[in-house]
């Protein structure tokens, strides 16, 4: 059973090619939004606090700060409304799952930038 759910994922779901990114990494996600008949491109941006599954499954959770409130995200990696990913910093941190972040506040939420 479990080999047939992979045949159809691989077979008709389709894949996008996004970069390379991981926790503590700042990206910014362009998403399509229809309003009625109207589409338009939204952006969110914001730190990466982990991925999560694999495949066509696969989940990723962004975290931005809006004035002094905390918003997250989770977003599907082959959501058909994705548009494109960039990565605008890449970030140095010691875990996959950086919930800890959630916690800090003003310079202690600073993650230091990677080299290369």
């Amino acid at each position: 059973m479990n080999s047939l759910v992979k045949f159809v994922q691989d077979e008709f779901v389709e894949k996008k090619e996004y970069p390379q990114f991981g926790a503590g990494d700042t990206i910014t996600v362009y998403y399509e939004i229809r309003e009625g008949d109207k589409k338009r491109t939204q952006f969110f941006r914001g730190v990466v606090l982990q991925r999560k599954g694999s495949g066509s499954t696969e989940t990723f959770t962004i975290r931005k700060m809006s004035g002094t409130i905390g918003v997250e995200r989770i977003f599907p990696i082959n959501l058909p409304a994705l548009q494109k990913i960039e990565v605008n910093k890449k970030g140095k941190v010691r875990r996959a799952r950086i919930f800890y972040f959630r916690g800090l506040t003003g310079r202690k939420a600073r993650i230091k930038e990677r080299r290369g």
